[in-house]
């Protein structure tokens, strides 16, 4: 029986800000909008999905136009509530997309058929991984070629045009093929609120001549989703907590650890009722960061192995009893597989499911309610916070810079710090940002994204378009590095063309450097850009950007001087120059390990 979790020996916070909505609902869908009747010109399948779209919370799309989704863009921008935020490729309007549902609920992008969509596949597979509700919808062909052995083009030159469906079929939770006017009300209306309900990505093919075509059933408005809220087995979830509440009781020194799944949950406002009620210290998994509240007294930060937030990890991996509420353990997030947690130890709490010790599993248990549910049931134990308290000692601060000394990395990220407010939002891109980020106190209403899951480098870029134009009145702060931000530099362009206000810091250090910290090789130096005369040449005098290059702290004060004062209004790109193996010493750490995972021979056979 294995007895170990993430060892090798194993075979949204309280606020909408950071995609976490209240009370267990999506935020996004309105429940007032009266059914009424509307003009035959606009009863057309188009308007329709525009409609539905806004309903639920999509008030951007973001697109790339090809020849089989041009009429159903007119029928969406037509839409007054929808705005159309036309994307440089693909890929980056998927991941704006991802970053957009990251802070409204949902999201939503439009693309045409196979060339587009197995351009944006990788950023859908991305939102999958991230439990993100994202609607991608994909222009078709013309009804009449369906079943014929007509070949068509931007396709792989067969006449069966599947190929596209059965991709996304993988990595999406429902696939509609609307190329009928007689059920696409059905269809569209399934998919959008499969989305909703599975908080997965669905995939929307819609023939090139169907969007303007009026139909009875878009006769009037769309009478609002109300979807049937999951419900606890009431029999399950007394047992499950009666369970829990008398392994924890009995422990001396518990402790509770916030995961991923808190989100797709809905259970960030239950993790914090059960902290505040349990006096247990809490800690957060590194992809739940920004979920719930570091501001709580009882936060201890990071768990995360041996690179967890200082005393973190030993307050954790000591306690006789911890609750995980919904963890992901893979080979990232443990470190190489090597945590040191004891299943005989822990309570594991998922979405649908609790799981006690090497014991009882109670499933249709909802984490939101199973949380509410224990609060009330748990003696308050603040032994293990006592311990905490006894051993910590806060933050060093990095050693004062020599003038015009070559500006260090933790010297940076000191500077970024001070920048955090409520009125901003932290993107943190794969790589050494991830730890870096990671070790940033987050004041409250700061919203914090990236993408641990699925690891895709230029993440960041699109996120970031999505996450600006979802909340406007926040100020986005997003850390790239150089190698990442050569993959999806270009929408940089439409961030302008948005009048966009965020902040990019990019790290240049001369290449991959996470992946130098696994295993180095030639291959990780990449060619070195002139990056802020590549953002000035995409600015071209449209549009407010401003631009400058870093290489001391007295420059990189003036900058951040610069940018939240006269140029608070433009797209600001900050250039930091810095050593090549100026990493962080997690990361140091982290990919050592992740390397001896990596390697590890094959199992005799």
């Amino acid at each position: 029986m294995d007895t170990n979790i993430g060892s090798l020996d194993s075979s949204n916070p309280a606020n909408n800000d950071v995609g976490c909505p209240p009370n267990g609902t999506v935020s996004a869908i309105k429940n007032s909008v009266p059914a009424s009747a509307i003009s035959s010109s606009e009863a057309t399948l188009g308007r329709h999905l525009a409609r539905r779209l806004v309903q639920v919370g999509v008030t951007d799309v973001f697109s790339v136009p090809g020849d089989f989704n041009l009429t159903l863009l007119d029928h969406l921008i037509a839409e007054p509530q929808l705005t159309n935020v036309g994307c440089c490729n693909e890929l980056n309007a998927g991941y704006a997309a991802d970053g957009y549902a990251r802070c409204r609920g949902v999201g939503a992008c439009v693309v045409t058929f196979t060339v587009g969509g197995l351009s944006v596949i990788n950023a859908i597979a991305g939102a999958y991984s991230e439990n993100l509700p994202l609607i991608c919808i994909v222009g078709g062909p013309n009804t009449n070629d369906f079943g014929t052995n007509r070949i068509l083009h931007h396709t792989i030159g067969l006449s069966d045009f599947s190929q596209e469906l059965r991709c996304f079929q993988t990595v999406t939770c429902y696939q509609a093929v609307v190329n009928n006017i007689e059920d696409a009300h059905e269809m569209i209306d399934t998919a959008i609120s499969t989305c909703l309900k599975e908080s997965k990505p669905v995939y929307i093919s819609i023939s090139c001549n169907l969007p303007g075509i009026p139909h009875p059933t878009f006769s009037r408005e769309p009478v609002p989703f109300s979807l049937s809220p999951r419900l606890s087995n009431k029999q399950g979830l007394e047992a499950a907590v009666e369970a829990a509440a008398e392994f924890l009781n009995k422990a001396v020194k518990p402790v509770i650890v916030g995961g991923p799944k808190l989100r797709v949950a809905k259970a960030c406002e239950a993790f914090v009722e059960l902290a505040d009620a349990c006096g247990y210290p809490f800690a957060v998994m590194p992809s739940a960061k920004g979920l719930v509240p570091e501001y709580h007294p009882h936060f201890i930060g990071t768990f995360w192995g041996a690179v967890s937030t200082a005393f973190c990890a030993e307050i954790v991996e000591s306690a006789d009893a911890y609750l995980f509420a919904g963890p992901i353990f893979n080979d990232y997030s443990s470190v190489g597989y090597s945590l040191l947690l004891k299943k005989e130890k822990a309570i594991i709490v998922q979405p649908d499911r609790v799981v006690i010790s090497n014991g009882p599993a109670f499933g249709c248990v909802l984490m939101k309610d199973f949380l509410r549910e224990l609060a009330k049931r748990l003696q308050h134990n603040n032994t293990a916070y006592e311990n905490y308290a006894r051993i910590f000692v806060p933050d060093g601060k990095p050693l004062k810079a020599e003038p015009r000394e070559p500006l260090r990395v933790n010297v940076l990220f000191k500077h970024v710090q001070e920048m955090m407010s409520g009125d901003t939002a932290v993107i943190a891109e794969t790589g050494d940002s991830w730890f870096n980020c990671q070790k940033l106190k987050l004041p409250k209403g700061c919203g914090y994204e990236f993408q641990m899951q699925y690891g895709s480098i230029g993440w960041s870029v699109g996120a970031t378009l999505g996450y600006a134009q979802a909340v406007p009145k926040k100020r986005v702060i997003s850390c790239i590095g150089d190698g990442s931000f050569q993959v999806t530099a270009q929408d940089i362009s439409t961030m302008i063309r948005n009048e966009q206000k965020s902040i990019i810091f990019l790290i240049n250090n001369g290449g991959y450097t996470i992946e130098v910290e696994i295993h180095d090789g030639p291959y990780n130096v990449i060619k070195n850009w002139n990056y802020t005369g590549l953002v000035d040449a995409i600015h071209n005098g449209e549009g407010k950007c401003w631009t400058t290059k870093v290489t001391c702290e007295e420059e990189l004060i003036e900058a951040i001087q610069n940018a939240t004062g006269d140029k608070k209004d433009c797209l600001c790109f900050i250039e930091v120059i810095v050593h090549k193996d100026d990493t962080s010493k997690e990361l140091l750490e982290w990919g050592s390990r992740v390397c001896a995972a990596n390697s590890r021979p094959p199992n005799p056979q």
